[in-house]
């Protein structure tokens, strides 16, 4: 069975870093496993990797989907599997659950079949954006990208169907999955540095320009600072309003990757963490 590295972890954990020190040690090439990240224009405010910061390590699935462009957890399982199954040692880096889990187990989708859009003539964008969102708050969504909006509405109730005959928790490949761990009062510290950095970097300016191309994201940090140039909030409101939501986002991700997937939780402060990932993979890919 293919063998298949994982590092997982809320955001701010050192994921990126980690991944970086470990596919130098093993040869490794790493694979985007957060759903916003596959988006061109969102850099700063996803804390894509930069060029620079891949220390000549092969990346797949970043940067490459327009921000207005459809690409579902379907089109990821696709592609995903497709790399591993090419890579010789692939490493999955990132914090969306659901991509990942959807990758690397028998989760069964069947999103390529026609979609009626006539059915949903009846609605306005404003109330299918709203029906979207209450089925998949998680959602990239463009309010004025109507076939999007169908697609998410339909895809959803889809996948809540099948995930019930599915054999979901069945995996493909033989799976080491490392959840960074971070104390939430250190990662709330942590997370406040991190967004004044990403605002000095131009944090402002990408959600203009967003905006100038009519794209409204419900993503953390994009949404809020487009409430901030909206007049709606003051920057630090936004700044209040994002920490907050990352963190809710942390204990979510904790809770799911715990629960769903068999982790090995380290603290993502240890120093010795670095040893500790590499001595369990080599371990773990001793026999291949």
């Amino acid at each position: 069975m293919k063998k298949v590295i994982v590092i997982v972890g809320p955001t701010a954990s050192g994921k990126t870093k980690q991944s970086i020190k470990l596919a130098k040690r093993i040869n490794a090439e790493i694979i985007n496993g957060d759903s916003v990240q596959v988006y061109k224009d969102l850099n700063i405010g996803s804390a894509k990797i930069k060029e620079e910061e891949k220390e000549n390590i092969k990346h797949h699935l970043f940067d490459f989907v327009n921000v207005n462009e459809e690409y579902t957890v379907y089109n990821f399982q696709q592609d995903s599997r497709k790399l591993i199954n090419q890579i010789k040692t692939p490493i999955i880096v990132g914090g969306t659950g659901f991509y990942i889990k959807a990758s690397l187990y028998n989760y069964e989708f069947n999103f390529e079949e026609d979609i009626d859009y006539s059915k949903f003539d009846k609605y306005n964008n404003e109330e299918l954006y709203q029906k979207a969102m209450l089925l998949d708050k998680n959602a990239n969504l463009d309010q004025n990208n109507r076939q999007r909006l169908i697609r998410t509405i339909v895809l959803s109730k889809s996948d809540q169907k099948r995930s019930e005959k599915t054999k979901k928790d069945e995996p493909l490949y033989d799976i080491l999955t490392f959840y960074l761990d971070v104390d939430r009062k250190i990662l709330k510290e942590i997370l406040i540095k991190r967004l004044d950095k990403m605002l000095d970097e131009g944090f402002i300016d990408e959600v203009l320009y967003l905006r100038s191309k009519n794209v409204r994201l419900n993503i953390i940090g994009y949404r809020e600072l487009d409430d901030y140039l909206e007049g709606k909030i003051t920057l630090n409101e936004a700044k209040e309003l994002i920490i907050r939501a990352s963190m809710r986002l942390a204990k979510r991700q904790k809770t799911w990757f715990r629960n769903q997937m068999d982790t090995i939780v380290v603290d993502a402060l240890n120093e010795n963490i670095e040893e500790f990932i590499y001595n369990k993979t080599k371990e773990f890919l001793k026999d291949e």
